[in-house]
């Protein structure tokens, strides 16, 4: 091959290796304002109605804010817990629960996305109540 196809086929490669980046950090910058309201609007308000339903019923959660995630924290074990946060670590930026419950030595880790596939401007207050009541489940059984 010659020498300047190389070269032109390498400099093609970096050049759309870096509009995609540029793309990327766009849509991370809008998925984290989108997030951040998201959290303050939606997430949070909803975490701690749930808590005191919770307390209400007789078990202790507390919700913690940690930067830029949402914990719904059982007061019986700190390391129960729903958390919500944004990865965009992924193709598309995407909120996902973390669930974690320890019974013992055993310790059950979860991770999913909330609603998978749904930009994170058009998550409401159905999907994170769908997620707590889901989640709870094992965290109230008896």
């Amino acid at each position: 091959m010659e020498t300047a196809d190389v070269r032109k086929r390498i400099t093609e490669t970096i050049a759309a290796a870096k509009r995609r980046a540029a793309e990327r950090r766009r849509r991370n910058a809008d998925a984290g304002a989108a997030y951040a309201r998201f959290l303050d609007e939606i997430a949070i308000p909803l975490f701690h109605q749930a808590a005191g339903v919770l307390k209400a019923e007789g078990y202790a959660f507390v919700v913690n804010t940690p930067g830029g995630a949402v914990q719904l924290v059982s007061g019986r074990s700190g390391e129960d817990m729903i958390e919500l946060a944004l990865d965009t670590t992924g193709r598309e930026p995407e909120v996902v629960a973390r669930i974690r419950r320890v019974k013992g030595r055993e310790s059950v880790s979860e991770e999913r996305p909330l609603r998978p596939g749904v930009p994170v401007d058009q998550l409401g207050e159905q999907d994170v109540m769908d997620l707590l009541a889901e989640a709870l489940v094992p965290f109230v059984e008896k």
